[in-house]
């Protein structure tokens, strides 16, 4: 049993429940955010946010990973607000998500002292607030390992060793980028038990997916809904070829999904060119379609339940 830091108080890995891994509150540039607010409601976008919890907490969700670090407009108050809002289970995360540079601050100094404010985060607080994050995010797309990104992937490993929470990634699959994470973790000597590579899903490469599950990663299937890389289909028969071959206890389902988010304005946008994309999509047709095709309860209970007790306890 481990405690995780959620953005209303420590919760035991044991009462995780039915997690959704990847999903995120709300996206966007802090910097337009910050220069030119009059381009944002935040009361529509806390109500939005607010929306899409509560269903998903109808349909059973008792936990949910939000993976908004800098780089995507973290902001641990409107976080708090929705958990208090809607009694879900929220864990927050640090880190940064770049493709390719940093700002100069971090740009100036080592990865000691990047890793140095995570763990801040983690130990005392985000945002000079006393809410702790519970886990690490980085990015590697298909720009690869930058130097700046490189920063980063280390500075994650460092603050990993220092408090023990784990890490979740974002990769390019196409680029096979979640390889070159774990060999930037391995050389920084963290147990890749504790390391989740994200977007997995976005290919039906089993066989890549395979590289990264034989050395003791989580792989993240975890982008349901978006249907421009890969259809909702092939992610499906990814998610049975894996099951079958008996990684069910090495995988996560989740949707990626951004109750608001700079990239789709006006919301009909978002609607238009991904209708089914939702916080609830995975559960109201994914899971119901992959157990008609012969994955079990018990099946769903451990990708959906366990892996994410393991995956924060490191057992």
């Amino acid at each position: 049993m481990t405690k995780v830091h959620s953005v209303i108080g420590d919760i035991d890995s044991t009462d995780l429940g039915f997690t959704l891994i990847h999903e995120h509150l709300r996206t966007r540039s802090e910097a337009l955010a910050f220069q030119f607010p009059r381009l944002y409601d935040e009361e529509h976008e806390l109500q939005m946010a607010i929306k899409q919890v509560n269903v998903a907490k109808e349909r059973g969700v008792k936990t949910i990973c939000d993976p908004t670090v800098y780089g995507l407009g973290r902001d641990i108050g409107f976080i708090e607000r929705v958990a208090v809002e809607t009694g879900v289970q929220i864990i927050a995360a640090t880190g940064v998500f770049t493709f390719h540079y940093l700002p100069t601050r971090f740009q100036a100094e080592d990865s000691d002292y990047m890793a140095e404010q995570f763990v801040k985060d983690i130990m005392d607080g985000v945002q000079n607030t006393s809410i702790k994050a519970g886990f690490l995010k980085c990015a590697t797309d298909a720009q690869g390992l930058t130097p700046d990104v490189e920063k980063v992937l280390r500075a994650v490993a460092r603050a990993h060793h220092k408090t023990g929470v784990p890490i979740m990634t974002h990769s390019h699959p196409a680029s096979e980028t979640g390889l070159m994470q774990l060999d930037i973790f391995e050389e920084e000597g963290v147990d890749l038990k504790y390391v989740l590579i994200g977007h997995c899903g976005d290919t039906d490469d089993v066989n890549y997916i395979l590289k990264i599950l034989d050395r003791g990663a989580y792989a993240g299937l975890d982008r349901y809904g978006l249907t421009r890389l890969l259809s909702t289909e092939k992610r499906n028969e990814v998610v049975l070829e894996l099951v079958k071959r008996g990684y069910e206890d090495r995988i996560f389902l989740s949707q990626d999904y951004c109750c608001t988010t700079d990239r789709y304005k006006p919301e009909s946008l978002k609607k238009a060119i991904y209708p089914k994309w939702s916080m609830t999509f995975l559960l109201d047709e994914i899971i119901p379609t992959l157990k008609n095709e012969g994955i079990t309860e018990e099946q769903i209970q451990t990708i959906m339940v366990t892996n994410a007790e393991r995956w924060f306890s490191g057992t």
